[in-house]
């Protein structure tokens, strides 16, 4: 795996460079100190994760990783920063970054997150984490009066936790239903909206439901 670092701090830059060189499966793709430089040199040297801080002079973290992630969409984008702040993390998510890490992050927990940017899976802090769940309590959608494309109220259930990344297991556990009847509500529910698989079902939630 190879990694470009992002950081307008030298000495942190200096430091992850070395850090990441300690990983015997990643090797680092280069490095740079704001937004601007990180796009050319992805373009240049296509790493598999950006490893990237989000306030830097020239180009902000969220603005690369948001010009990244719509022109090299193969490229993985984690963040490590010092702030956990709702608007910092919001910002990030939106862009598209995989992961959202906090400098206090430590080596293990770091090689962790890119091996899973890397993977295509999200890796986030647990205050991160938390402040996400909480933001979800808050904005809990509604029931559906008059489901879309012939939906019921129970497949659109269904539907929206595949949007928030469930399994099958833990949409049954949530719902209160056997694990069975779930993937019989998400075969009847994609038959219904035409998709072909849980990524497609989570778009059209957010769009639709």
């Amino acid at each position: 795996m190879r990694v470009l670092v992002v950081d307008d701090q030298q000495i942190m830059r200096e430091g992850l460079v070395a850090l990441i060189e300690l990983m015997d499966d990643i090797e680092v793709a280069g490095d740079a100190a704001n937004g601007e430089e990180a796009l050319r040199l992805v373009a240049a040297e296509r790493p598999d994760v950006v490893l990237m801080d989000l306030r830097m002079p020239v180009m902000d973290g969220a603005e690369a990783t948001r010009r990244i992630t719509r022109d090299h969409p193969e490229v993985a984008v984690l963040v490590l920063t010092t702030y956990d702040d709702d608007e910092s993390i919001t910002a990030a998510l939106l862009a598209g970054a995989r992961g959202y890490l906090t400098k206090d992050a430590g080596r293990a927990e770091i090689a962790a997150a890119l091996r899973s940017a890397a993977a295509g899976q999200s890796t986030f802090a647990e205050p991160v984490s938390r402040r996400l769940v909480e933001a979800l309590s808050r904005r809990e959608p509604g029931p559906v009066a008059d489901p879309p494309d012939g939906l019921t109220v129970r497949e659109v259930e269904v539907l929206r936790l595949i949007a928030r990344g469930l399994n099958n297991a833990e949409i049954a556990a949530t719902l209160v239903i056997a694990e069975t009847t779930v993937k019989t509500h998400i075969n009847n529910a994609f038959a219904k909206i035409g998709v072909r698989n849980r990524t497609e079902a989570a778009g059209y939630a957010h769009r639709r439901l």
